[in-house]
């Protein structure tokens, strides 16, 4: 991933962000919080890419080369935080869990990022306390190494809604649904229909974003019926597609 120029120091504050655009690879001398007030935000590195709504938000720490990208006007909230606070332990992108007491605390933090008195100090206390309790999220579609497991994700990326079988697909990248079997455990860590199924709610995240009808969402990501979809999404987000999209609305 090519690395662009930016500055070593993350500017704590609020980025309003079309639909589409992005922020280039770069990495800082600091951990990072991005969190979407509003639309969705997904953060790429070598090793995959993460997405979050607005009840998840994403842990980059310090010197990960990074970059953004908004689905849907997003109002990007970035917390920088020094290499010594370090709430979550993790040397590695996560997606975390953002309840509402968290959120205001973000939202607050960043729509108010001058000044290092008293009271902006207490504020990030409370905020460092609640990452510490926030839970990661298995919200991460890892990314191959191997180029002819690459080739077949690549496949599904372009296409979520394929429903090809892992041997239909390795036909084609000429490898036996064996070997990627193998190779999705070893490289992503996961199984072939696991990895299929991240990929699939990230897209749909990125299409509701865009105000698609959740119908027009489940057929495109590759779900058989409307309510197949809004299963497996409730279980991964914590809420129906159309809560999600009436939730991006308000906002």
């Amino acid at each position: 991933m090519p690395e662009n120029r930016h500055p070593p120091r993350v500017l704590t504050g609020v980025r309003p962000l079309p639909g589409g655009a992005a922020v280039r690879a770069h990495r800082h001398a600091e951990h990072q919080i991005v969190h979407a007030g509003r639309g969705v935000l997904s953060v790429t590195t070598g090793a995959g890419t993460w997405v979050a709504p607005a009840n998840r938000a994403i842990w980059i720490p310090a010197g990960t080369v990074h970059e953004h990208r908004a689905y849907g006007d997003t109002d990007l909230h970035l917390v920088g935080l020094p290499v010594t606070a370090d709430p979550l332990r993790l040397g590695r992108p996560a997606v975390i869990g953002v309840g509402p007491l968290l959120r205001e605390l973000i939202v607050a933090y960043t729509r108010r990022p001058a000044g290092a008195g008293p009271q902006r100090g207490r504020l990030l206390a409370v905020l460092l306390d609640e990452l510490r309790l926030s839970a990661e999220q298995p919200l991460h579609v890892p990314a191959a190494k191997d180029s002819r497991l690459a080739a077949v994700c690549a496949i599904l990326r372009d296409d979520p809604a394929d429903d090809r079988t892992l041997a239909q697909l390795g036909a084609v990248a000429g490898v036996s649904d064996r070997t990627l079997t193998r190779l999705c455990r070893a490289e992503l860590g996961m199984s072939f229909p696991q990895w299929r199924t991240q990929v699939r709610l990230h897209h749909a995240l990125r299409l509701l974003a865009e105000g698609l009808p959740v119908t027009t969402v489940a057929h495109r990501c590759g779900w058989a019926s409307s309510s197949a979809f809004i299963d497996v999404f409730r279980r991964a987000f914590g809420h129906t597609p159309g809560a999600h999209r009436a939730r991006h609305a308000g906002a």
